[in-house]
């Protein structure tokens, strides 16, 4: 076989040859040796601040008017003063938040985060706010001093804010039955101590002091681990924006953030129990005051004024100068969003409840068609609290379960679902506060057949709950009855 002579380069090739290597040396060393982009950098070019949250009524939920929460609050000024718009990321815990900022998928961690938690890739911003976990009882039941007093039974959240310490000093106490439980959160367990069906469980203060409002009968006995501060998560390897998050916060200043903190965590209201003798003062004190106006909006939408002055009730206790801690306001407790929608001034009594009693009227018309009275009128009252999105999820949750998405006691019973995160998961609106919605429209109902005695001399008409029947074939899931346009969505 005849071998191929090669011929040698040419001395111009050699040399075009050595530049390519020079070029691609070069660039090479070019590439490896330029610095990254800082983070703060990237947020600016891509015009997005991307934040890892959870829901939760201490970080981040939908409200009736739309996204809030402490943490979404000050996610959304930081977003602001850096001239970007903000990303929410939901995830399903603060560990999950956590590995998302320190593998870059999000650009910070704004979940209730304890500053002291020592995470790989992380690095925290100066603290927001404490937090304190407290053992909570059940007024009315003896308060404990300690742990060595406790009786019954104790359950709290896995991974809560219970210290080495209480667990060591729990394991102590043979008079008490405790135990850690993965199924359910701190809110769920709240709603089981003010109902009477736990004795105590432990939880953070912030939650305590948010579930206080609508029951009141929560009581913290003592702290059950030391403060934390809690602060955003950031990235250990860049610098550049835990600078613009400091920057941020002290340009913010002190009073701000607790300006924050009292809006979210600082008022315990109990606007939502009262009792019959409290309610018979405010018909002689108050309510003749603004009776023509509930009776003229009853009228006007065909609403029994009783229930519209009811709402009114649970609202504001029929005060026009009431403002909630998330800064609704008068006597109908409307939101700017909704007062804009409805073109009132809800500073004036007679423009707030008759817009009011319009939404109602248009909360109601939201629903789909096939809702019977009165549970159609249950649900609008849960839609005025909560937003008709999370209604319709709540009804989606129902016929999932093969109950009666038409039914408001079904209805009803799955709304502290929607706090959980396996359910409110699977839902389009997220995270709401369903126990609530559920309180809220249970004080209505009393209150409307309240007044309903008191003005007539006699029993509430309020119609008994629906006879349990056969279901009916389940409709298409898949079907959407309502195109909603709505600003509570």
């Amino acid at each position: 076989m005849k071998m191929k002579r090669l011929r040698p380069p040419s001395r111009a090739g050699s040399i075009a040859a050595a530049l390519a290597v020079v070029s691609l040396t070069g660039l090479v060393l070019m590439s490896t040796c330029s610095p990254p982009v800082p983070t703060l950098d990237r947020i600016k070019t891509l015009g997005m601040l991307k934040v890892a949250t959870v829901n939760s009524p201490t970080t981040y939920y939908i409200g009736v008017s739309g996204p809030t929460g402490f943490e979404y609050d000050l996610a959304r000024s930081f977003a602001d003063h850096l001239g970007v718009e903000l990303q929410m990321l939901v995830l399903e815990s603060p560990t999950a938040v956590l590995n998302a900022v320190s593998s870059g998928r999000a650009h910070l961690g704004a979940a209730a985060l304890a500053g002291d938690l020592s995470f790989p890739g992380i690095r925290y911003s100066r603290a927001l706010r404490q937090t304190q976990a407290q053992l909570v009882y059940r007024q009315g039941s003896p308060k404990p001093k300690s742990v060595a007093e406790l009786k019954g039974r104790l359950v709290f959240p896995a991974g809560s804010g219970a210290s080495v310490d209480i667990k060591t000093q729990l394991a102590q106490n043979t008079e008490l039955r405790w135990n850690e439980s993965a199924e359910e959160d701190a809110e769920e367990l709240l709603n089981r101590v003010a109902l009477g069906k736990l004795d105590y469980t432990i939880a953070s203060s912030g939650l305590v002091a948010i579930t206080q409002r609508y029951h009141p009968e929560l009581r913290a006995a003592f702290a059950a681990g030391p403060s934390h501060d809690l602060a955003w998560a950031l990235p250990s390897n860049d610098e550049s924006l835990r600078v613009a998050a400091t920057d941020f916060l002290q340009k913010l200043g002190a009073k701000q953030l607790a300006t924050l903190n009292e809006r979210h965590f600082g008022h315990i209201s109990q606007i939502n129990v009262w009792n019959a003798a409290s309610l018979a003062t405010h018909v002689k004190n108050r309510l003749p005051t603004y009776r023509k106006d509930f009776e003229k909006a009853g009228t006007a939408t065909d609403l029994d004024w009783r229930l519209i002055a009811a709402v009114g009730y649970q609202e504001s206790h029929w005060d026009p100068s009431a403002v909630s801690p998330t800064m609704v306001r008068g006597i109908m407790q409307i939101t700017t969003a909704t007062a804009d929608f409805l073109k009132v001034d809800r500073l004036n009594p007679s423009q707030s409840i008759a817009g009011a009693a319009r939404y109602l009227v248009y909360l109601k018309s939201q629903l789909p068609p096939e809702i019977p009275e009165p549970d159609r009128t249950w649900m609008t009252l849960a839609s005025y609290n909560m937003g008709v999105g999370h209604l319709l999820d709540a009804r989606e949750l129902v016929r999932k379960q093969k109950g009666d998405p038409n039914r408001w006691l079904d209805v009803r019973n799955v709304l502290p679902q929607l706090t959980q995160y396996k359910w409110f998961s699977q839902t389009k609106y997220g995270y709401a506060r369903g126990l609530e919605a559920m309180t809220y429209v249970a004080n209505i109902r009393s209150y409307y057949d309240m007044l309903v005695w008191i003005t007539e001399g006699k029993k509430g008409s309020k119609p008994p709950e629906p006879e349990v029947i056969e279901l009916p074939p389940l409709p298409d899931k898949n079907k959407q009855p309502l195109n909603i346009e709505s600003p509570v969505l």
